[in-house]
């Protein structure tokens, strides 16, 4: 009879404590989560007189401005509204948001570019503009050839001679009249029965610059032939043609050979005369010339016509020959990172 009055006892009790239990994993459930206040960061707080004080966090509180300052242990400080210069203040703190250390990378806000940085970048891309993937031109060159050598593509620097003078790297003029209703006759002799430069592609495309104050080079000479008047011209590239004559090749010599200028244009055909496709980069600094059709295995010289009478003798000699070795100081393709911002690291003012 006890064993039975225990259990029922036992029974009842749990039957009391049950709502009991309910009700207070209900309130449990519906409890609203304590709120997260933000991450302590540091930041400015812009001083009037151009100095500042490294803060946790400011408020305006009337004419006074309460900060906990980060410089003197988390203490809690006032200093007079009148000395801070709030709108220098949230001016910093936009060009430096929060970011939260704990906060997933795809939420991150990317550091803003300054415009300056922008700007700079965008003259330097027309300056040294692509050439081909990775591959941009050199300033510091004035007559530059895009090659490709066992399937890279490479920039290949070219000197100019008249055969006579030494060779130059820079862009200079020898003016020389040619009478258009002569026949063909020798106009330039250059020594050596091979260029230096050797493409191992029909279809060069050269880039002469424009201006000298993308690099060295000087501004260019002129020199006065066969009784042509000459004046120095301040951008000798503008405004004249160019064409790729294939040479001569004789005993240790290489000879070009005059030809009819007037009948460029045409659509007639002259005899070892190439006419080029001509074109101005984006930002004026660059001259790109490419030949109409595919050059063959051979030797030539790039030709600039300064009128209808008039050609510069200081010519661009180079030859085609797909086996040749690779020619001496070329420029390869070079990945470069893209301009961005490095981010700093958590919490740093």
């Amino acid at each position: 009879m006890r064993i039975r009055c225990t259990i029922a006892l036992a029974i009842l009790m749990a039957c009391l404590s049950a709502p009991a239990t309910a009700q207070l994993a209900q309130r449990n459930d519906t409890q609203t989560p304590p709120s997260t206040k933000p991450v302590p960061h540091r930041t400015r707080l812009i001083l009037k007189d151009g100095s500042y004080q490294i803060v946790m966090s400011y408020t305006v509180v009337g004419k006074n401005v309460q900060y906990v300052s980060a410089e003197r242990g988390g203490a809690t400080e006032m200093i007079p509204l009148d000395l801070v210069d709030l709108n220098a203040t949230k001016k910093w703190e936009t060009a430096h948001p929060f970011v939260d250390p704990d906060a997933a990378p795809t939420e991150r806000p990317a550091p803003a570019i300054d415009p300056e940085l922008l700007k700079e970048e965008a003259e330097r891309k027309l300056i040294a503009p692509e050439v081909a993937p990775d591959l941009h031109l050199a300033p510091e060159d004035a007559v530059l050839a895009l090659d490709n050598f066992r399937a890279t593509p490479e920039l290949v620097p070219l000197t100019q001679t008249d055969g006579e003078l030494n060779k130059q790297t820079g862009h200079s003029i020898l003016r020389g009249l040619v009478n258009p209703q002569s026949s063909p006759h020798q106009i330039v002799v250059i020594k050596g029965e091979k260029a230096a430069v050797q493409f191992h592609v029909a279809d060069p495309a050269f880039y002469l610059k424009l201006d000298d104050a993308l690099g060295p080079g000087g501004p260019p000479i002129t020199v006065d032939t066969h009784g042509a008047g000459s004046s120095p011209q301040k951008n000798p590239l503008a405004n004249t043609d160019y064409v790729i004559l294939r040479v001569d090749v004789r005993q240790d010599a290489r000879v070009l050979a005059s030809f009819n200028m007037a009948a460029l244009g045409a659509g007639k055909r002259q005899e070892d005369v190439f006419e080029t496709n001509i074109a101005e980069l984006p930002g004026g600094h660059w001259l790109k010339i490419v030949p109409k059709e595919p050059l063959l295995v051979g030797e030539y010289a790039l030709v600039e016509i300064l009128d209808e009478k008039t050609l510069n003798f200081g010519v661009w000699d180079f030859g085609i020959h797909p086996t040749a070795p690779e020619n001496r100081d070329v420029l390869k393709p070079d990945k470069k990172r893209p301009v961005t911002l490095e981010r700093r690291a958590p919490n740093q003012p």
